[in-house]
């Protein structure tokens, strides 16, 4: 089947993402390089998703549903703006199904972590950051992405599986509740795409994590 998809367009890199399947964005120089890379993440993405219960079709096709304008935040290396169909309404059925990716998308992210080495292999696959550094600066990301959403934190220890648990409890309450695609807590991000940046975020690093485990490459 067609894997719907959403295009953010800036002035040094393109994001593509799987308007329906949240956590499945990949980036390139160009629109088709991205897609490509997108289509290319579909067996890794479709474990993480089977985890949630769910099956991924086998994609036959793309179409581009949508188009927005990108940043500095996209140029920087982050899909940072919000679409159209991220200001959908969500169901209660969406926003249970929605929830559940993002739970499966952590739970890749801290099983890639556990069974990675300390010491990551150097090079341009995600830079120089070593595995703590790196699960750290997800964490740190999804302190600043709470804040976005209204809801209060503190810096926690991110060695601590208590608080982060917590943190991700927070992050997933108004996302797991039908919602009528307007802004959490009145402010810039709709649930779904609170939901899509999260999940990518983490995948993204999971993924970096885990490409860089093999000392070999």
């Amino acid at each position: 089947m067609s894997i719907d998809v959403g295009v953010e367009t800036g002035a040094k890199k393109v994001f593509v993402w799987a308007i329906d399947w949240p956590g499945w964005c990949r980036s390139g120089k160009t629109e088709d390089e991205a897609l490509e890379r997108l289509i290319a993440y579909a067996d890794r993405y479709r474990v993480v998703v089977a985890a949630a219960g769910l099956s991924l079709p086998a994609p036959d096709g793309i179409v581009v549903s949508d188009h927005v304008a990108g940043g500095p935040t996209t140029d920087f290396g982050a899909p940072g703006s919000v679409a159209d169909t991220d200001r959908r309404p969500m169901t209660a059925a969406d926003a249970t199904r929605d929830a559940a990716i993002l739970r499966a998308v952590w739970t890749a992210l801290d099983a890639v972590v556990g069974d990675a080495p300390a010491e990551l292999r150097k090079g341009p696959r995600g830079g120089g950051r070593d595995r703590d550094k790196a699960f750290a600066h997800v964490i740190g990301a999804e302190q600043g992405y709470a804040q976005v959403m209204g809801i209060r934190t503190t810096n926690l220890d991110p060695t601590d599986p208590t608080p982060v648990a917590e943190l991700r409890a927070r992050l997933l309450a108004p996302i797991a509740i039908s919602s009528d695609g307007s802004g959490i807590a009145g402010r810039k991000w709709p649930p779904r795409y609170a939901t899509r940046r999260i999940a990518w975020h983490a995948l993204d690093h999971a993924w970096e994590i885990e490409d860089r485990s093999d000392p070999t490459g």
